[in-house]
């Protein structure tokens, strides 16, 4: 009997360093996998709209899918400067002072202000339609430096035929955009080019802040037969402005974003802002592994002729839709 108790603890003995032998061995492969890991990333966004909204879900979700969850193994600490420049200042200094492992900067503005605060910090931009027009890399092929991300180019030429044929009476297009942002002067430049090529004319208004779009809409849509706007943070913001302007003068408005288009314009060409985000959130995965920005790629969206038409807003301005793009048009709920 006594010899029995003995074989017994023998056994529980062996069964516990087993055990505990197991545990460590898993313990360390999970540390050489990097599964123990917490990783802090910071996001500065310019403002809030639906464009913008939709990148930011795309990369959230992206990180998700691929086991980064935010309050898991990852914490997200997002803040938005409402498009105020002193805002934008205090979150990029608030982001470096906490020494995050990833800031994600979304818009140009977003990431001309990171860029002018950290060197060592890795930086992911998205929704920048020029990274080399903003000025923080040396190239999309070899950004250099902590910075890359995904540009939300768009297919400003191609925007400018779509418009042609969506609207076949047009002769004069206005072009309504922030000055004072880079990407909206790179995209206005190259939709100019292509009106005076294919022999139209145009008419241009300049805005700094939302507050001026009501009287900058109004002084052009008795000159023109369309309106376009590129993907303009400011616009974007300001499309409910942009609609009740456009809904009274009975004019269609091209944008450069389907998101602007479920905000009241009419018609859109472009990306998908959820997919552009998603990228971005790929790109933060390899980096939260050890890759250097600087030697990434920028890149950009897979597909960029997306067209929606907003079936609501072809009815309020008396706008006919021509049949080629009646498989395009959508009623938002």
């Amino acid at each position: 009997m006594k010899k029995s108790r003995i074989s017994i603890f023998l056994i529980v003995c062996m069964v516990l360093a087993a055990a505990l032998f197991v545990g460590c061995l898993g313990g360390q492969q999970a540390e050489e996998r990097g599964d123990g890991e917490h990783f802090t990333i910071g996001v500065i966004n310019l403002m809030e709209h639906s464009a913008l909204e939709a990148a930011f879900d795309g990369f959230v979700a992206a990180l998700a899918e691929n086991g980064y969850v935010d309050g898991e193994n990852i914490t997200i600490m997002y803040d938005n400067a409402q498009g105020d420049q002193r805002n934008l200042s205090v979150i990029a200094d608030a982001l470096v002072s906490r020494d995050v492992d990833l800031i994600l900067s979304i818009t140009t503005p977003a990431t001309q202000m990171i860029a002018g605060r950290t060197t060592t910090i890795p930086v992911l931009g998205t929704a920048v339609t020029s990274y080399i027009v903003a000025g923080v890399i040396d190239s999309n092929e070899a950004p250099g430096g902590n910075i890359s991300g995904t540009s939300d180019m768009n297919p400003v030429a191609a925007q400018i035929d779509f418009i042609v044929e969506l609207v076949p009476e047009v002769q004069t297009i206005g072009l309504i955009y922030n000055s004072s942002e880079a990407n909206s002067v790179l995209q206005i430049g190259i939709a100019k080019e292509r009106i005076r090529e294919i022999g139209l004319q145009y008419r241009e208004v300049t805005v700094i802040n939302t507050a001026e779009v009501m009287q900058a809409m109004q002084s052009i849509v008795g000159h023109v037969e369309a309106i376009y706007i590129p993907t303009d943070n400011t616009m974007a913001a300001a499309m409910p402005t942009v609609h009740s302007v456009a809904k009274e003068a009975g004019i269609p408005t091209i944008c450069g974003t389907s998101t602007m288009v479920r905000d009241g314009g009419l018609a859109a060409m472009g990306i998908d802002y959820f997919e552009l985000g998603w990228l971005t959130g790929l790109m933060a995965i390899e980096v939260l592994h050890g890759a250097n920005p600087g030697d990434m790629p920028i890149q950009f969206a897979a597909s960029s002729d997306q067209i929606e038409i907003n079936g609501l807003v072809a009815q309020e301005i008396g706008f006919e839709v021509p049949e080629r793009f009646l498989q395009y048009v959508f009623f938002p709920e």
